[in-house]
């Protein structure tokens, strides 16, 4: 038996928003999601991991209390009660999601895994859906590599680590990028032995060169790290774990913690789906590769969020979700523009970027200048007693903006000026060093960094 709908949304992530869409335009519709709606960002991802930062980054600043000639000391830290607090915080949201969700009229919620048989039809626990269009985004998993003896010890991925209710009182992590160095940072501040094992010669390596050596240079006073090291085994000795690496001139290491954090990216569900059996094409790693309206090679089949060949963002797949509601809902032809998509990293300093890194415009051989500010310069900087930061800008020698990339306190919120001036300005410098900025904000140091571009 199978039963056809109208809209058929795999992914309960932001993938939920479609669906929402669809049922409240009067279309019969289907979601199909075997965990928590809210997805990756909710339960597994951004929302989560945020929290535990804020607390990370909140015992800090007690630390850094005598900076501010303030008598303060942190005696306690109740870490399974941070742990509960966000649990406790995050779970009824996605609670409530699903219970709205089932009282939803034309929507019909299934909570199971999805395998595509044929075009637009997919088995749900052996019951067969079909639908006349077919939004895909079931996102994406942490991805762990086939490493020597790894099957063979207790590991955490990045899902498993937000949940722990015990402290590690030592962590090896393998991985260098965003999701590492931001557990990284949450785990050493509380108390934790972190020690981060990368293979490339930085970490956060996709970001600018600048932003990387600078911050590997910070985290290396915070952990033990073993950039260019790539991992080769993995062996359990009692009640630690070792991972054994070695560098490309050979120097082997062998790095031992308590427990082990997999945190070497994320890969796409592609595979779980079957997404050939339904005509979809998928990139040599797994991605689904979409048109600029979001189109599968399928007829009647979108693709968004971590799944899709774009950008792995929440807010990426927030846009997105925007761009398929207005072609699978309304029957539209609305073109995704991923110009100007920024990122940020949330350890302490923040890391933010958009546009190109000097690496990728070295690698087009695209000519451009250098403007440069140092955060612990400015005035908001110096009140802040802000030690180490500074934004960096990419332009043509004629004032366009290439990119732009930060490192320090509030990066992440900082970096949104340069993201408007890029995707509703002209996108010219002058966008910057035109704008009147409150005095003595942390932008004024964006401003002066565009208007040293401006001096090349």
């Amino acid at each position: 038996m199978t039963s056809h709908y109208d809209v058929l949304v795999i992914g309960g992530g932001t993938g939920n928003n479609v669906a929402a869409a669809a049922a409240d335009a009067g279309l019969e519709t289907a979601l199909v999601e075997p965990g928590p709606l809210g997805g990756t960002c909710l339960n597994r991802g951004c929302n989560p991991s945020k929290m535990l930062i804020q607390a990370a980054t909140a015992a800090n600043h007690v630390r850094d209390a005598e900076t501010f000639f303030l008598d303060a000391s942190l005696d306690d830290i109740d870490y399974e009660a941070i742990i509960d607090d966000m649990d406790e915080t995050l779970s009824p949201l996605a609670e409530g999601m699903e219970d709205s969700y089932r009282k939803k009229e034309h929507l019909t919620l299934y909570k199971d895994e999805a395998t595509f048989v044929d075009e637009r039809t997919v088995d749900v626990d052996g019951e067969r859906l079909s639908a006349e269009k077919v939004v895909v985004a079931a996102g994406s998993r942490p991805l762990v590599p086939p490493i020597d003896g790894l099957d063979s010890v207790e590991y955490m991925t990045s899902q498993e680590a937000l949940y722990r209710r015990e402290q590690p009182e030592s962590l090896v992590i393998l991985g260098g990028g965003y999701i590492a160095v931001e557990l990284g940072y949450f785990f050493e501040s509380l108390g934790t032995d972190v020690k981060i094992v990368e293979m490339m010669d930085t970490l956060v390596p996709r970001e600018d060169p600048d932003v990387a050596s600078t911050f590997t240079d910070i985290a290396s006073e915070r952990h033990e790290v073993y950039t260019g090291h790539r991992a080769t085994a993995v062996e359990s000795n009692g009640d630690s774990v070792t991972v054994h690496a070695e560098t490309e001139a050979g120097d082997e290491a062998a790095v031992s913690g308590e427990e082990l954090l997999v945190a070497l990216g994320r890969r796409p569900n592609t595979d779980s789906l079957q997404v050939d059996a339904a005509g979809i094409e998928a990139d040599n790693r797994g991605f689904i590769i979409t048109n600029e309206h979001l189109e599968t090679s399928a007829d009647g089949v979108w693709a968004q969020g971590d799944i899709a060949d774009n950008a792995m963002f929440k807010h990426s797949g927030d846009y997105e979700t925007q761009v398929t509601i207005e072609n699978v809902v309304r029957d539209g032809a609305r073109e995704a523009d991923f110009t100007a998509m920024p990122h940020a990293i949330f350890t302490e300093p923040q890391m933010a970027g958009v546009g190109k890194t000097e690496t990728e415009l070295e690698e087009v051989g695209q000519e451009y200048i250098v403007g440069r500010e140092e955060l612990p310069g400015t005035p908001m900087g110096r009140a802040k007693k802000i030690d180490e930061g500074f934004v960096k800008v990419l332009a043509t020698p004629d004032g366009e903006i290439l990119g732009c990339h930060m490192l320090g306190y509030e990066a992440s919120t900082m970096i949104h000026e340069v993201v408007v001036a890029m995707r509703a300005g002209s996108g010219e410098v002058t966008d910057i060093t035109e704008t009147i900025h409150a005095h003595p904000t942390l932008n004024k140091v964006v401003e002066y960094a565009f208007e040293d571009a401006t001096k090349q």
